[in-house]
């Protein structure tokens, strides 16, 4: 980027291609309201870390896990991060594991020596945070039962939910015991039947997290940093201009960033030894797909 430019340049995962829509959508809307704007689209988390710290970006729009990795990566640096702004649809989440209606397994100790369905590796909700959810119960993964995994696109952090259906789907299809998905998710698979209407219950709830977040380094443009800030806080749902990116980016309204809804995903990360605390990927799941 050109010293002499003063265009907010973001950067997002392509985990869909609704993802060019919704950006070139709020490129217009930022422009529009004389925010001078651009973005960059990278295949992967784990890239766009690398790039808001070298400051290749200026804004990261981050998964949970890609916000734990950038605070890693800027602390080793001697530097900072912060959460900007976030969905009102990031905040208050929770992971579920589900098993069929008809199991014997009644409670979390019945999963020892079954098999557990997850996600991908790097999948906050479908993986992570549900089987440290476990293993805070006293049910070690792969010792005390058997993780089945759905490695579908590593590298997007499970915001592409193949791994999290396909999960649902060796659930239903009797090829495991019981499988982790996030709540929402769950609600949206029995909605579209990938799990049929009334042939599961949920076993177990994972305290509350927080999802996605608009992540800056203190080296971002101060100004630029704050009007984008202020515009997405000013969106209203109540715009026909800005209602169908909303709809497409799952939202109503635009909230401040807060981080103490990671908690949970940090004491994952560290369980599981996903990155180290310098932010370097140490997860061998990980590294092998990327």
């Amino acid at each position: 980027m050109s010293k002499n430019d003063d265009t907010l340049i973001l950067g997002a995962v392509a985990y869909d291609p609704k993802v060019v829509t919704i950006w070139e959508g709020f490129k217009q809307y930022f422009k529009q309201h004389d925010l001078p704007f651009d973005y960059v689209l990278y295949s992967n988390y784990e890239r766009m870390a690398e790039a808001l710290l070298d400051g290749d970006i200026h804004v990261a729009w981050n998964s949970p896990l890609a916000w734990v990795r950038a605070k890693r990566l800027a602390v080793a640096r001697g530097e900072t991060v912060r959460a900007v702004a976030m969905r009102d649809t990031d905040c208050d989440l929770a992971s579920v594991v589900v098993v069929r209606a008809d199991s014997p397994i009644k409670a979390m100790a019945d999963l020892k020596g079954r098999v557990v369905a997850v996600g991908a590796a790097d999948s906050p909700q479908a993986t992570l945070i549900p089987l440290a959810h476990l293993a805070s119960h006293g049910l070690k993964p792969e010792t005390d039962f058997q993780v089945q995994r759905h490695n579908v696109l590593v590298g997007k952090h499970g915001d592409h939910i193949g791994g999290e259906r396909a999960a649902a789907q060796a659930l239903m299809a009797g090829h495991a015991d019981a499988a982790c998905m996030i709540e929402g998710n769950y609600h949206a698979f029995v909605a579209d039947g990938t799990l049929r209407a009334s042939a599961t219950r949920v076993l177990t709830r994972t305290l509350p997290y927080d999802h996605c977040n608009f992540t800056v380094t203190a080296r971002a443009p101060a100004m630029p940093v704050k009007r984008f800030h202020d515009l997405l806080l000013q969106m209203s749902y109540d715009d026909p201009e800005v209602k169908p990116l909303m709809d497409m980016e799952g939202l109503k309204a635009w909230r401040e960033g807060r981080v103490e809804g990671y908690r949970a995903l940090e004491t994952a990360v560290n369980e599981f030894n996903f990155y180290d605390a310098s932010g370097e990927i140490t997860s061998a799941d990980c590294l092998a797909m990327m």
